[in-house]
């Protein structure tokens, strides 16, 4: 019984070494994925997200709702895709944090489409849900970013 926990501790180690070679890489791919699909539903006319996105975004000046709604669309793309390449990484991190201040406005400027009615600040609706959820991808950019130099 004495071995079991060496035994252990070696399946463990390249348990660990596996998700330390493999996590960043599988963290881009997924920042790839999330950002190009979403995307590119915005500027194809099928995202469920748009209503939200134009009724945050009709005060700007310069473009239409729609029209803003293509290019925060095609800029998400462009995050995905620098994202997928470690060496344009620090690009994607610069996209990503300007695209997260305006992800996090309806939250503030539409507390009735991301709140439940009468529980804010505690109970979003699925809308809320979706931008909350935002905190796991800028989580998964910090550590994307952090290993850029290794």
């Amino acid at each position: 019984m004495t071995d079991m926990p060496t035994w252990f501790d070696a399946i463990d180690r390249r348990i660990a070494a596996a998700m330390d070679r493999f996590g960043e890489p599988a963290l881009r791919i997924s920042l790839m994925v999330i950002f190009v699909w979403f995307g590119i539903l915005k500027p194809l006319g099928y995202s469920p997200a748009a209503d939200m996105v134009k009724a945050t975004v009709s005060w700007m000046p310069l473009l239409s709702p729609d029209g803003w709604l293509a290019v925060i669309g095609w800029w998400e793309v462009l995050i995905g895709a620098t994202f997928l390449f470690r060496r344009t990484v620090r690009i994607a991190i610069a996209l990503l944090a300007l695209q997260m201040a305006g992800t996090f406005m309806p939250l503030v400027m539409l507390p009735e489409t991301t709140f439940q009615s009468g529980r804010w600040p505690w109970a979003p609706t699925l809308e809320g849900q979706y931008i909350v959820k935002n905190l796991l991808i800028i989580s998964a950019a910090l550590v994307v970013g952090g290993r850029v130099r290794r």
